[in-house]
């Protein structure tokens, strides 16, 4: 009997509300609403670490970060390589099964050129080479706009050379030369829209006349000066969004959408090639991305945090077409990125190792509850779409029913119907702790903290995210 193939797709700080299909009425999206159509959407699902190579380091071993370890995009190379060697990492299992392994796009693994069980690795670096060997066809990123500047630019390219295009270039390049006898899992991983917002200028157009939504703003951040400061750290750290205007952050939004729509028409191309291949009906597809981001709410940018804007992602499945599935639906359970580790295995038949801990997508039939970390420093714990956060940079702790409250605009931290609640969940928050993270305690088990930057956005250091021509790192974007 064949196996079926499995393509993945993810984007890079893509956030939940970016479907058209699923309620972004404001985003152009019609390859992402197929695949809604004919799959099933996880609208509840969540990075338990909502930063790119914690994330990443999840899908290929199976474990959240803070059971790996790896809650930073510091290096994750003694985990990958532990992994690697006992044949764990996804690829590894899979091209162990006969699978043909491809990875097209951005891995951000360290070594950046390590495989890690993958057969054939293309990445960004590849392409930032390709047009430095070529620059009369092209200079892509010239611009001057770092990696973690959000301020909107425009393509130093066309759209035949954006990075975006060539992406999808290289998965259609492997389907149509692949081994025909193998099933395959191609890994086809976008850079966009993770910062610089620098969409070509045919994307920027599009949204010329369409109205992008405000930022959110609660009651807990009315102001940017009442705003708890330490969530806003790694805002003043990396970006200037805290100076902009209204008129500014909606250019920034504007930009950051055109990206959006800009890798699903390229999808377009993509799906394209599967139906030309007759590969859809032995095809799984899914989608995601590592997290999301802020893009101004609670006047925060980027990603780290466990609000709503960062932390909870998109997740499609498309099953092969002409199976008998359940389609064009929603599965509103409590989904992670540590899961899709186990339903590719599921999907593959092939054994789910005794050390992963994340469940068959396929299977998610009830609520459970989330625990997570990032940078050991901020930490968050759901339950029944209750969600407390707590931030050590300023010792800041909120509350959120997202039942009632899905943006997060009240703090029902102090509200004496929710302190029954509040108890709970801080319980459940410090066994976690105390279990998987001794070092974020004191020596009387209480949470470290330490003091919040003063207003306005005054911190020890500026970090935008320069890149140029380090090649040692895969974080071309």
């Amino acid at each position: 009997m064949s196996r079926d193939n499995i393509l993945l797709i993810t984007t890079d700080q893509q956030r939940f509300d970016t479907i058209q299909a699923l309620g972004a009425s404001y985003v152009f999206t019609p390859h992402l609403n197929y695949l809604a159509a004919e799959g099933i959407s996880f609208t509840n699902c969540y990075s338990d670490c909502p930063i790119c190579v914690p994330s990443r380091t999840t899908i290929m071993i199976g474990n959240r970060g803070y059971e790996s370890g790896v809650v930073s995009n510091a290096a994750h190379t003694r985990v990958m390589m532990e992994r690697t060697d006992a044949k764990t990492t996804l690829p590894s299992l899979l091209t162990n099964a006969g699978y043909q392994t491809k990875a097209m796009g951005k891995m951000h693994f360290s070594p950046a050129r390590a495989h890690y069980g993958f057969e054939e690795m293309t990445l960004p670096l590849d392409y930032m080479r390709m047009y430095d060997k070529n620059q009369e066809c092209a200079r892509p990123k010239i611009h001057g706009v770092g990696e973690c500047e959000i301020e909107p630019v425009l393509s130093t390219v066309d759209v035949k050379d954006s990075i975006t295009t060539w992406t999808v270039d290289g998965s259609v390049d492997f389907l149509e030369t692949r081994d025909p006898t193998r099933p395959f899992f191609l890994w086809t991983s976008f850079t966009k829209p993770h910062p610089p917002f620098d969409p070509c200028r045919d994307y920027w157009e599009l949204y010329r006349d369409i109205s992008v939504p405000e930022p959110i703003r609660g009651d807990w951040s009315k102001t940017l000066e009442t705003t708890p400061q330490g969530f806003l750290a790694g805002t003043y750290e990396n970006t200037n969004i805290h100076l902009f205007s209204s008129e500014q952050i909606r250019a920034s939004r504007r930009a950051y959408y055109a990206l959006i729509t800009q890798i699903d028409y390229a999808l377009g191309r993509l799906f394209g090639c599967l139906r030309e291949q007759n590969l859809l009906e032995n095809t799984w597809v899914i989608f995601t991305s590592d997290h999301g981001e802020m893009l101004g709410d609670h006047f925060m940018a980027h990603k780290n945090l466990f609000f709503e804007g960062s932390a909870h992602v998109p997740l499609i499945i498309m099953p092969p077409l002409g199976r008998t599935f359940e389609r064009n639906c929603i599965n509103p359970h409590l989904a992670e990125i540590n899961d899709i580790y186990p339903t590719i295995l599921s999907i593959a038949g092939i054994p789910l190792p005794s050390h992963a801990t994340g469940t068959d997508l396929m299977k998610l039939c009830e609520d459970r509850s989330f625990f997570g970390t990032s940078l050991n420093q901020h930490f968050c714990v759901m339950e029944h779409q209750m969600k407390l956060i707590y931030c050590a940079c300023g010792g800041h702790t909120l509350l959120f029913d997202l039942k009632k409250d899905p943006y997060e605009t009240h703090d029902c931290s102090h509200d004496p119907e929710y302190q029954e609640v509040f108890a709970h969940l801080w319980e459940q928050m410090m066994q976690k702790i105390e279990t998987n993270l001794p070092d974020a305690l004191n020596e009387d088990h209480t949470l470290k903290k330490w003091d919040a930057p003063s207003f306005p956005g005054q911190t020890k250091q500026k970090w935008c995210g320069f890149h140029y021509h380090d090649y040692t790192i895969d974080t071309f974007h």
